[in-house]
């Protein structure tokens, strides 16, 4: 829209560019600035209008967009155009994605792209590689202490290297995903290095204090994250003799959002990186970025107007590009950084769907979806032009941070439920089956969360030392019922290195020093690629589970009513061990598909007069897709066996 205060401005900006600016072809660029510039301006005078060399920093923040264009490739910008023209391309049922990190899926960069056609040979087509950039060799936090933001990790390749992941991903139309740290640095970035050397600039990049006046006021209301390792919200740092705001680890400063400089910064390290082929950038530790006095410093407006500021930059010079936001938050609070329009995403397109995760998990447990189905039915409706990341593992632990009313009206009690699930998944319950570890117990609360990878969870490496065929054949079979769920339930289903292969528990950590104290290591696995090869040879676990999860992929990828445009319905049974939802195409209301599937470990019937006139007519010939065979009836009554799922359509 025309605002003349901001579009005054603008003019004034632009006659006051760097002349080596001026003198490119910038018309793609300037058409997008003048589309966007009175959200940018009307965002920045909000968090910055206050201060007097504003209008110096948004000519900054206007120059920093500019060379960003400019250093765009013509190949990068004819993507950008093509996806500006097909604008809901990632909602599709198309893709499927995976996370690893580097030297654990592969040697090296170069490695990985040697190492490419195995994502073809799965069906994956959206690869996020875990931090890359350079970090301290025994504080990096799995490599999200970032001391260098433009510099590769010499330990896994370089920029070059990097270039050569990018363009075969590309033959092959796979998108490639980085990080980008936003909430801190390292202590030993540039930044913290000028800062603790007494540069006043670069002090004022952090939260920096002489005294715990304002630390002791911060520390009120801020929670702890990691309150064995690194308890409270600020270290002591000798070389200033001042405290710095650490909210993760004591190495890690958090920066300081309320100085535009360090946006500036940041928002060209964004530009940087989308500029060297990335299609979509995750944005870590979203919810941490605006820091006050009085909260819980998290989740606060100024957060994301932060990131509403980023995406409409982004969207000026690199408007091709997707955002991330990594926000392990309550679904009340993941939602909003979907952006606050009732139909398009104005923060970050894709939000992990964490909530998900827990509720599957509990229902692994239970062997009942009770919980599930009241959190499924809690879950906000997310705008229109936004998708969840859907998924069973990642590289992190796993907290069970359900709503407790949710927790209450499924028939739980919320802090035993929680100690139930502890225990169930490090093996502490008596017949646990899994093989997990418990991550962060808080003596005060009795919170804990819960370390392990998918297979070692979900009972496959127990079963395998026991070569108990039958406990193999039903640790297989949860996972596949988990991939069935976020392959089918709407949006991108992210599967972890590993997972595709049943790769259990890791310990080897325990004898690294820089790892041994973070058991989240034990599902950050090696890939043993000779081991890998036995996908190809028939009544191995590992050929059942690759070519299992293959195939899954394949039917998603034809399906078009798993395509995400809010078109799902969930169902209500009278079978409290059965989850029932409906997928069905917007465009082609007949295209529907109807998911059911048991979580107990004993067959169970699903009541098809309760199903009357709800999405599937089952007096038509119905088939499920994955089997393609007709599903079992007995006495108007379909037989699930112990973790089958079913997905059903009329043919």
């Amino acid at each position: 829209m025309y605002e003349q205060v901001s579009h005054s401005l603008l003019n004034a900006i632009l006659d006051d560019l760097k002349p080596e600016i001026r003198r490119q072809n910038l018309r793609h660029f300037y058409t997008r600035l003048g589309a966007n510039f009175y959200a940018i301006y009307s965002l920045f005078f909000t968090l910055y209008g206050h201060r007097e060399d504003f209008k110096e920093q948004m000519l900054r923040l206007v120059e920093t967009m500019a060379e960003g264009y400019i250093n765009r490739s013509s190949e990068l910008e004819g993507i950008d155009i093509q996806r500006e023209q097909d604008h809901n391309w990632f909602l599709s049922q198309n893709w499927v994605g995976m996370a690893l990190y580097t030297n654990g899926f592969a040697e090296s960069l170069d490695d990985l792209a040697d190492k490419t056609p195995y994502f073809q040979e799965l069906g994956i087509n959206m690869v996020h590689i875990m931090p890359i950039l350079m970090c301290p060799a025994g504080k990096s936090d799995g490599g999200y202490a970032i001391s260098n933001f433009r510099q590769i990790d010499d330990r896994i390749g370089d920029l070059k290297d990097l270039h050569r992941v990018a363009e075969e991903f590309r033959k092959r139309d796979i998108l490639l995903v980085l990080d980008i740290v936003l909430n801190h640095t390292s202590d030993e970035h540039e930044w913290a290095q000028k800062a603790m050397s007494g540069d006043p600039r670069y002090q004022d990049y952090y939260f920096m204090f002489d005294n715990r006046e304002v630390p002791d006021m911060f520390e009120q209301n801020m929670p702890e994250i990691f309150h064995e390792s690194d308890p409270g919200n600020f270290t002591w740092n000798e070389e200033t003799q001042k405290w710095v705001m650490t909210v993760f680890h004591n190495y890690q400063w958090d920066l300081n959002y309320s100085n535009p400089t360090v946006l500036i910064e940041m928002l060209d390290i964004i530009l940087f990186w989308a500029n060297q082929g990335v299609d979509v950038l995750r944005l870590d530790a979203v919810a941490f970025l605006w820091k006050k006095i009085g909260s819980a410093s998290q989740n606060e407006r100024n957060a994301h107007l932060i990131l509403q500021l980023m995406k409409d930059c982004c969207q000026v010079t690199a408007p091709g590009v997707l955002f991330i936001a990594e926000a392990i938050v309550a679904p009340v609070e993941i939602i909003k950084y979907f952006g606050e329009d009732a139909i398009i995403a104005k923060e970050c397109e894709i939000a992990y769907n964490a909530t998900l995760m827990a509720l599957l998990w509990d229902g692994i447990a239970t062997k009942n979806t009770k919980l599930l189905y009241q959190g499924i039915k809690n879950l906000p409706d997310k705008l229109e032009r936004a998708t969840w990341l859907n998924y069973v593992r990642c590289h992190d632990d796993i907290g069970f941070g359900f709503d407790d009313n949710d927790v209450r009206a499924s028939g739980y009690e919320p802090f035993a439920h929680r100690k139930f699930l502890v225990d169930y998944f490090s093996g502490q319950f008596n017949a646990s089956p899994a093989r997990g570890m418990v991550f962060m117990f808080n003596n005060e609360t009795g919170d804990a969360r819960i370390c392990g990878s998918l297979a070692s969870l979900a009972g496959l490496e127990s079963a395998l030392e026991n070569d108990d065929q039958t406990l193999i054949s039903a640790s297989i079979n949860k996972i596949l019922l988990l991939h069935s769920i976020i392959m089918s339930f709407g949006g991108i289903p992210l599967l972890y290195s590993g997972d595709a292969l049943g790769v259990t528990n890791d310990y080897s950590y325990q004898d690294n020093p820089s790892k041994s104290d973070d058991s989240r290591w034990i599902n950050r696995p090696t890939i043993d690629w000779e081991r890998a090869e036995l996908r190809k040879k028939q009544g191995t676990v590992e050929y059942t589970l690759f070519n299992g999860l293959k195939k899954m992929i394949a039917i998603r990828k034809e399906t078009s009513a798993f395509a995400d445009f809010n078109n799902r319905e969930l169902l209500d049974i009278s079978n409290e061990h059965l989850i029932c939802f409906v997928r069905f195409n917007p465009l082609r209301p007949a295209d529907r598909v109807m998911v059911i599937a048991n979580f107990d470990a004993k067959p169970q019937y699903l009541d098809l007069e309760s199903l009357n006139g709800k999405g599937i007519n089952f007096y038509n010939h119905v088939v499920d897709l994955y089997t393609g065979s007709s599903p079992t009836q007995h006495d108007r009554q379909i037989i699930l066996q112990p973790y089958q799922f079913y997905w059903l359509t009329e043919i």
